[in-house]
């Protein structure tokens, strides 16, 4: 009978070696970014919390032009949305640097939600919704881009 265990005459390397051939990619200097992104996530995690907690205990804190915010909604909504939404975003962040992949989607839809949310709050703190938008953009770049660099083996 023919032996069909041995591959030897089709050019295989030899036997099959646990761990030898492996399909995940070797990481490259971009895995740096992935974990500023999850660096900058807990960072923003608890930029939103202090937010929250600022907007919950001082309704007056955050002066409001004319115009008003782009979004009419109460200072202690705003409060907690920033402290609930700052805290999962800091969960996802260290997540991230553990190397789940969960936390890499979870990271680019709460980035795009902090962006937005950031945006209906530049009439109250257009300088501090600003940086916090370009972040955002830092985050969701580095995660798209490079993402699967830190997955877990």
């Amino acid at each position: 009978m023919t032996d069909t265990s041995s591959t030897a005459a089709y050019g295989s390397p030899g036997p099959y070696v646990p761990g030898q051939f492996t399909q995940t990619p070797e990481a490259t200097g971009w895995a740096g970014w992935v974990v500023f992104a999850g660096t900058l996530m807990i960072m923003l995690g608890i930029f939103h919390a202090i937010q929250g907690v600022v907007a919950l205990f001082n309704d007056e804190y955050f002066l409001v032009g004319p115009s008003g915010l782009t979004l009419q909604l109460d200072y202690s909504a705003w409060g907690w949305v920033h402290l609930i939404g700052g805290t999962v975003v800091l969960l996802a962040g260290v997540g991230l640097l553990a190397g789940q992949t969960w936390a890499r989607v979870v990271g680019v839809l709460l980035a795009i939600v902090s962006a937005v949310a950031n945006f209906a709050f530049i009439a109250a703190y257009p300088v501090w919704s600003t940086i916090m938008i370009a972040m955002d953009v830092v985050i969701i770049f580095a995660l798209t881009m490079h993402g699967q660099e830190l997955r877990r083996r």
